[in-house]
């Protein structure tokens, strides 16, 4: 009996300890929970971190101190070109009384070199726009396409043009004749052998340096290009063709043809060559106007179109 007595006693200890941990563990529970409920409640409440926006920093640009020298033209007018800069720059230095516009327009007409030194191989063949002069040439088996022989009645024999040169040619000498006035042609298109006799026979009589500035060298002569004309009246040498009623004529409405004349008077130090009133160039309708009413050479319009 005592043994099992004393065994219950044991099992009531064992079971009020149990009792007790559980009675702590529920407390301190039930302790915690109020305690985080009571925190929520209390601590104010946290704003979330925004992330700090940050304003990109402007890059600096850079002048070209070559752009500032050339007082940043290049933002002003539309025929500037980067590749020709550093002539730019030295040709105004060279020239420091020379507006800058006109800085521009003399070197993109390569005005900074020397006739026929670097001379580059003419492009636009076969093209209103093609440009031969001194600084621009062809190929001495340059032919141009579609050569079409002139109407003898405007022109003497054999005289070649371009097509639509000659069709406009012919117009513009149809027209003239309905008002008593007469233009031939006498010098057209002409290949590269026969400007190599022409000019070494100008050279012969007159000497190179006097040859230059009435006679293309060969390669470097528009009548290569099949869009150049010399004219006359059949009455007064072509050189005083100037002095003719028909001159008056084309100044008037040769334009209106699509010619220019090609080495027009106060123009020289452009085209390289002496005034020649018979010298004709077709252009185009568009392009002729444009240089009557500017009042230009054709080398100012491709430097500045």
């Amino acid at each position: 009996m005592a043994k099992k007595v004393k065994r219950k006693i044991k099992i009531k200890k064992k079971n009020f300890t149990i009792f007790i941990v559980i009675i702590s563990l529920v407390t301190f529970v039930l302790f915690e929970l109020t305690f985080s409920v009571v925190k929520m409640i209390t601590s104010p409440k946290e704003k979330p971190i925004e992330e700090k926006k940050t304003t990109p920093k402007k890059e600096e640009t850079k002048t070209d101190p070559k752009l500032d020298e050339l007082e940043n033209i290049n933002e002003k007018i539309s025929y500037f070109r980067n590749d020709n800069i550093d002539r730019y720059i030295n040709y105004k230095r060279d020239n420091p009384d020379l507006e800058i516009t006109q800085v521009i327009k003399n070197v993109n007409m390569d005005l900074d070199k020397e006739h026929y030194t670097g001379a580059k191989e003419a492009i636009n063949l076969n093209n209103l726009e093609i440009l031969v002069n001194k600084y621009n040439y062809l190929k001495d088996d340059y032919v141009p396409n579609n050569l079409e022989n002139i109407n003898t009645q405007y022109a003497l024999s054999n005289m070649k043009l371009v097509n639509y040169a000659r069709e406009a040619f012919e117009r513009m000498a149809k027209d003239a004749s309905k008002e008593n006035l007469k233009i031939v042609a006498m010098s057209t298109y002409r290949s590269y052998s026969y400007q190599v006799d022409l000019y070494n026979r100008y050279k012969k009589k007159d000497g190179e340096a006097a040859a230059d500035t009435y006679s293309g060298r060969p390669g470097f002569s528009e009548h290569q290009t099949g869009l150049a004309v010399d004219v006359y009246n059949g009455k007064v040498n072509y050189t005083d063709f100037e002095t003719t009623k028909e001159f008056i004529w084309m100044s008037n409405h040769a334009h209106e043809y699509g010619f220019i004349i090609r080495f027009p008077k106060g123009k020289e130090n452009e085209t390289g060559y002496t005034y020649e009133s018979w010298h004709y160039r077709y252009v185009g309708t568009d392009i002729a106007t444009y240089i009557k009413e500017n009042n230009i050479s054709f080398e100012e319009y491709i430097a500045t179109k």
